[in-house]
Order: structure tokens, then sequence, then C-alpha cells
């Protein structure tokens, strides 16, 4: 029986393998990576990536992180290339073809046809001497010493480095672009990381329903109208400027403290100068304001005056916290 040792160890020589290949990698970096980033930057058109076989597979993650970071990038199958997809292939795009050993027949087939074109072709390989290795423009230069595959012939720490230097070309030409976070959300609008860049309290509380009361309303009313708005809470507002809170620990407090009601209102049991925020905050510093103060609501205000209730479960709900 296989024992949880020999497991982990195996796992573990698998992981020390790929490491060493990536300290590895960056050694062979050289001009050529330089060069094909200048190339790209330059460039008016598209990079257009492709590969066959786990290669695709990697292309296929290159070009996400690419079109995520700012770089406009197409995936091409080396297959589909040389039987009708070549057209993908603009005038001034950039095509980077990976290939473990540079020699595959797709590859050596795509490779005159893009330079026939006039593109710039960018090669990532494990072998520079190869046919990819000497046609490209820029070589960058994955090759590793073995596959943690203990036979050698699944690609592994090979395809490790492809996305490596992927990484490496699309973290490079974000940072020379000036791509920042707020670039970044206008990409990602419905994940959390956009949403904590560009979603606001007003875009919340314009959803929720808007709880108020005056100091003077009676208590059963205020319970009533906390009850029915649904979040915790309730303002209290004089002339329709606010002067207080009643929550639902206000609530609970005064049935500790008072075991008949009747005459309390809202002025009785409301905490005053409660926390505010403008509407046009970004949630995520709504967020932020709640952790410190160790409160779970905020009330909401355009030009001072009150707009609603952002609550920590509407933050939970659209994936900020």
């Amino acid at each position: 029986m296989t024992t949880a040792r020999t497991i982990l160890d195996i796992a573990r020589e698998t992981i020390a393998t790929e490491r060493d290949a990536i300290g590895h990698l960056a050694q062979l970096l050289d001009n050529d990576f330089a060069q094909a980033v200048q190339c790209i930057l330059d460039s008016k058109g598209r990079v257009i990536i492709s590969g066959i076989g786990k290669s695709a597979i990697i292309a296929t993650k290159i070009v996400a992180t690419l079109n995520s970071t700012g770089t406009p990038a197409i995936f091409m199958h080396a297959a589909d290339a040389i039987h009708g997809d070549l057209g993908t292939v603009q005038k001034d795009d950039v095509v980077i073809c990976i290939s473990k050993s540079g020699s595959t027949p797709e590859i050596k087939m795509l490779v005159p046809l893009i330079k026939r074109g006039g593109n710039k072709l960018v090669g990532i390989t494990g072998d520079p001497g190869s046919h990819l290795g000497r046609h490209a423009d820029f070589v960058l230069n994955t090759f590793v010493k073995k596959e943690a595959c203990p036979n050698g012939l699944a690609p592994t720490t090979s395809t490790t480095a492809q996305l490596v230097m992927g990484d490496a070309l699309a973290i490079v030409l974000l940072k020379l672009k000036g791509f920042s976070s707020t670039d970044f959300a206008k990409y990602h609008p419905g994940g959390a990381l956009g949403k904590k860049m560009y979603l606001r309290v007003t875009d919340i509380v314009k959803n929720n329903q808007v709880p108020q009361v005056t100091p003077e309303t009676e208590v059963k009313q205020v319970i009533v109208e906390i009850s029915e708005k649904m979040l915790g809470v309730t303002a209290v507002l004089d002339k329709g400027s606010i002067v207080g809170i009643v929550t639902d620990g206000d609530i609970r407090r005064m049935l500790n403290r008072h075991d008949n009601i009747k005459g309390l209102t809202a002025r009785d049991i409301m905490t005053k100068n409660p926390k505010t925020i403008p509407a046009d905050t970004l949630a995520v510093k709504a967020l932020e304001q709640m952790q410190n103060k160790g409160i779970s609501q905020l009330l909401a205000t355009e030009n001072n005056a009150y707009v609603g209730v952002i609550h920590l479960h509407n933050l939970i709900n659209e994936g900020i916290l």
C-alpha cells in the first residue's frame, strides 16, 4: 500500500523540479526578449498567439492574460491556421508561436506563411536551434533540463516554463504601458476586483429601501419601520436633517432596560451623530469604514441630505467582502 509520505515526496519532487526550471528561466532572458516587447509596444495591431497540443493550451492562457492587462491578443491554433484560419492574422499583428521542440510539422508549415505575410514572429521554444528558433525574428528561450514526468513524455516543466515566460511578457507590457488598477477594472466589470474599483455607494443604496422616522416617532412604529425596510436600521430625521440612527442593537438594549416601552420615542433610544458616507464614495471605502468603526451599516448622503443605507450584507452580496 502506498503511504502518504511516498505521495507527498513525489509531489514535492515535482514542485522542486519545476521550481528549479523557472529559476533557470531568468538566466535565459536576453536582448531578444527586450526587442520582442518593444516590437509589441510599437505595433498598431494585435498579438496573435499560436501553438499545437499542450502549447496551444498555454497559448490560450497567455492570450487571456494579455487581454486582461491591456494588450489585445487572439489565439490561433496552429493546425487550424494552415487549414484556413491564417486569415486571422492582419497586416500589423505580431505573431507568437509556442513550441517546445520548435520543429513540429504544423509549426514548420506555419512559420514561412507568417514570414511571407511580413508579420514579426516571436518564437517561444525550448530549442533556439530549431526551425522556429532559426526563423523567428525574436526567440524567447524556455529550455528545461527535464520534464517533471518521470518518463520525460508528458509536457509538465516545459509548459510551466512557457506559461511563466508569457506572464513575464504580459507584466512587462503592463508596466511599460502604465496599465493601472483602474484600467484593470474596466476589463473586469463583473468580478470582485473590478467592483472594488468602480462600484459606488450610490449604486447599492438606490436598490435599497430608505428607512426613516422622526425623533417623535413612537418606538413601536420605529420597530415596524426597521422590520419593513429590512436593513436592521432606520435613520432619524428632524426637518430633513440626520439627527440620529436606531439599529437592531438599540432596540435590544431598550428592551433590556425597559419593561414598558409605552411612551418611548426614537429620540429616547437613538444614537446621536451617526456615521455617514457620501453616496459617490467607492463601496470598498464604505467597507473599510465599517471595519474600522466596528459597525455594519452607514447612512448615505448626497449634498448632506440623507438618501439611504448601505449595509455590510450589501457588500457581501456584491462580492466586495
